[in-house]
């Protein structure tokens, strides 16, 4: 059975950091695509970034580049989201998610969440200006 899990969410001040983890199990790590997304109150849940469990290639949402970097641990099947320079409209609840298994020809990184088939328990990220 397929399982992640996401943690690490807490409160910092604007310009603070934060880093979110996700253990994942009940899959082979390297045949699946790996996300981080977030949900903010009466909005819809956006991408924020994914990582290839092959190879590591990664994707970002065009609000977080050069502040969020996406990271993972395969022996662990652990994925981190490393987030710096917070900002208040980074306030969400953010979940790691899974798509696969992916034939290798067929992969293609998305942030589009309704390509993901797994989802954990979220974890609330709160930026204070």
């Amino acid at each position: 059975e397929v399982q992640l899990q996401a943690s690490g969410g807490g409160s910092v001040q604007a310009g603070g950091s934060l880093r979110l983890s996700c253990v994942a199990s009940g899959f082979n790590f390297e045949q699946y695509i790996i996300g981080w997304f977030r949900q903010a109150p009466g909005k819809e849940r956006e991408g924020v970034s994914c990582m290839d469990g092959y190879d590591g290639r990664t994707v970002y949402a065009d609000s977080v580049k050069g502040r969020f970097t996406i990271s993972s641990d395969s022996a662990k099947k652990m994925v981190y989201l490393q987030m710096i320079s917070l900002k208040p409209e980074d306030t969400a609840v953010y979940y790691c998610a899974a798509d696969g298994p992916v034939p290798r020809l067929m992969v293609q990184l998305s942030t589009t969440p309704d390509e993901y088939d797994y989802w954990g328990q979220g974890t609330l990220v709160t930026v204070s200006s």
